[in-house]
């Protein structure tokens, strides 16, 4: 994980530096820059992959191409094989491996990397701007006479002085030439495939399994983690890194209330812990805690939107407890919009659920994965997201709604089918398979504090008022007017407005519900005993 800051058609240099003072924390390893006739591309870094000689930006022997890449690249070493003959390597990073493939194929080098990454490269005059397909890795751009600037964070671009910034599209690549060129789109619903619960149960486990395995890639010094809430997604991502890491390191945060009960999450993620045999950690924050680092939080973030917001939060000090311990670590994103596992996706129409699941997937680059990467990268953590596995995600497409959301007892259960490729194969214990879903902040115990802070700080003709001043932002509550009064504070360029991702789901009741006992309580699911053995 990294930082990359660069213009091209002005040697800029000043402003690149800027850019790049903007942006330690994504890379307190190493710091590069290189000036390429009217282009300038700067980078840092937190070393992972070749610690040692991996320095960036890398520049081919004969100083005719270059290359500034944050992310990783899991199927590096295979591509390098086949062109390690051709090309004189310098190191052993998986960023000089993308260079030589562009030098070899040019844009067309995108479709065989298996990975995260935001980057901008060069042979010659020509140049290339790409980011990988579902969004996972951060990318902004915009224009000034005829120059464009980029960089991982939009606090970095307000450096460049420019009229408007824009986020760059997942799953596309620039070039002077073509301009943006999409090279992969989330495939289309093709949910009649996998219709036997036997079988598809078998693919799910498979793919998920080697989905988790091939992000454990890191140098043997630099320690790989999870996060471990004790729901579902997480706890199955740590469970399978624990077959391969011993002792693994594994993090969960919550609340304690006054009367001393522990939130739900802190509960669960002690069963599951026990459960894998992980080097377990906790983190209990208090309420001061938490109002001290909202703040800081929604800077970092660069974000408003109130369900963000409050994700953002028990995130922030996941990643304050996990970076004592790791460098890398693995979380559960995606899985909530690959199998379905929002409450009010409950409600829609069985035929337009993977319709809704798709779209979600689509809009995960500027919310959850925004959310994921800046937490992360505030404490110079790189966070891995298995179930975004681009063949995850094209599994997802063609498994039937019916088997995603379940009824059985008269209660509908979310992620029904994953929960059942993973039954019965000692992975989980059963009161962590089938744990009912609740929201982050839900699970820590912090899901009303934003809103609370909110109703005392704000008055309702502020709110208004912010709402009116501000047409180019979505404010729809007294809570949103509260955090978008502080986001201006370090974000007054109305520029980046249009890149700011505001997450739909929380206009549904069930989403904001606040929920306990489900651990200790009557709020589980049980588990269906073998019935069927097709969707219906």
């Amino acid at each position: 994980m990294c930082g990359i800051a660069g213009c091209i058609g002005t040697c800029d240099a000043d402003t690149i530096n800027r850019m790049l003072d903007a942006l330690p924390h994504r890379g307190p390893n190493d710091r590069g820059l290189h000036i390429n006739g009217n282009s300038v591309f700067g980078h840092t870094r937190l070393s992972i992959v070749d610690v040692a000689q991996g320095h960036q930006p890398i520049i081919s022997r004969d100083g005719n191409a270059g290359i500034i890449c944050n992310g990783e690249i899991y199927n590096f070493r295979k591509l390098r094989r086949k062109i390690d003959s051709k090309y004189n390597f310098q190191t052993k990073s998986d960023t000089e491996t993308i260079l030589h493939l562009y030098r070899e194929k040019g844009p067309e080098c995108l479709k065989e990397l298996d990975g995260m990454f935001a980057f901008a490269a060069y042979k010659g005059d020509d140049f290339m701007l790409a980011r990988d397909p579902i969004g996972i890795k951060p990318l902004y751009y915009g224009f000034q006479d005829g120059t464009l600037y980029f960089s991982s964070e939009l606090g970095a671009m307000s450096h460049a002085g420019l009229e408007e910034v824009h986020e760059f599209p997942a799953g596309q690549y620039y070039t002077p030439k073509e301009g943006f060129v999409k090279f992969y789109r989330i495939p289309e619903i093709e949910d009649h495939i996998h219709t036997d619960i036997e079988k598809t149960c078998d693919i799910i486990r498979k793919t998920f399994i080697d989905a988790v395995k091939k992000r454990l890639l890191a140098d043997p010094e630099v320690p790989v983690g999870s996060f471990c809430s004790g729901g579902l997604d997480s706890s199955l991502v740590a469970a399978i890194a624990a077959d391969e890491i011993p002792n693994l390191h594994t993090f969960v945060v919550g609340m304690q209330d006054e009367y001393g009960n522990l939130s739900d999450d802190i509960k669960a993620a002690r069963i599951a812990a026990k459960h894998i045999g992980s080097n377990h950690h906790e983190y209990i924050f208090t309420e001061a805690e938490y109002y001290e680092a909202l703040p800081t939080v929604i800077n970092k973030l660069e974000s408003y939107d109130p369900s963000l917001v409050r994700c953002a939060l028990p995130c922030y000090f996941t990643c304050k407890c996990a970076a004592d311990y790791v460098t890398v670590v693995l979380t559960g994103e995606g899985a909530d919009e690959l199998f379905a596992g929002y409450h009010y996706m409950k409600n829609f129409p069985i035929d337009k659920l993977n319709l809704e699941a798709r779209r979600c997937i689509g809009n995960l680059h500027n919310i959850n994965l925004q959310r994921a990467d800046r937490m992360g990268m505030l404490f110079s953590l790189e966070l891995r997201v298995p179930f975004l596995d681009t063949a995850m995600v094209d599994l997802s497409m063609k498994i039937p709604p019916e088997l995603k959301i379940r009824e059985h007892r008269g209660a509908k259960i979310e992620k029904w089918i994953l929960r059942k490729a993973f039954e019965d194969t000692s992975y989980l214990p059963d009161e962590i398979l089938w744990r009912y879903k609740v929201q982050y902040t839900q699970g820590a115990g912090c899901e009303s504090l934003g809103e609370s802070l909110a109703e005392k700080m704000i008055t309702e003709d502020e709110y208004m008022q912010i709402k009116e001043e501000n047409p180019n932002a979505v404010i729809n509550s007294r809570e949103a007017a509260y955090y978008f009064k502080i986001f201006r504070e370090y974000h007054p360029q109305d520029s980046i407005l249009g890149s700011i991702g505001i997450w739909t789901g929380f206009d549904f009741a069930e989403e904001r519900e606040k929920v306990t006992g489900t651990v200790d309580g009557d709020r589980k699911h049980q588990r269906e005993e073998n019935k069927g053995t097709r969707a219906a």
